[in-house]
């Protein structure tokens, strides 16, 4: 069975900031396991997952809808990544870090929605 997904460098790039995010919150404090940990993941794994769904031979206007449900995670995860900055979890160089992977992130995917028509 075909997986057009895996072919798709927004699902690629996506997949590695899963990767980067888990292990990012994996140091996190014990008592953000149900709050900001989760959080941070759970609209991590929704990228690339929304990808997956959206490109498994959906009419073009629902991938376009599902790449919009991912682009609306990268968000989620931008502010999320802030607040952990700002609260003291991460230091400049791993938010730095993280930032620059969610912004490419997000322009590959708002690219792959443009070019769908």
């Amino acid at each position: 069975m075909s997986k057009p997904h895996k072919k798709l460098v927004a699902w690629q790039k996506s997949m590695e900031l899963v990767e980067k995010l888990y292990k990012i919150t994996s140091v996190f404090p014990r008592e953000e396991i149900y709050g900001l940990t989760s959080q941070i993941r759970r609209a991590a794994v929704s990228v690339p997952s929304n990808i997956a769904e959206g490109a498994a031979g959906r009419s073009p206007v629902h991938f376009k809808n599902y790449l919009l449900v991912a682009i609306g995670s990268l968000n989620e995860i931008a502010t999320q990544l802030e607040i952990a900055f700002r609260i003291g979890y991460l230091d400049l160089l791993r938010f730095n870090e993280a930032e620059a992977l969610v912004d490419e992130c997000l322009a590959i995917t708002f690219g792959l929605r443009k070019s769908i028509r």
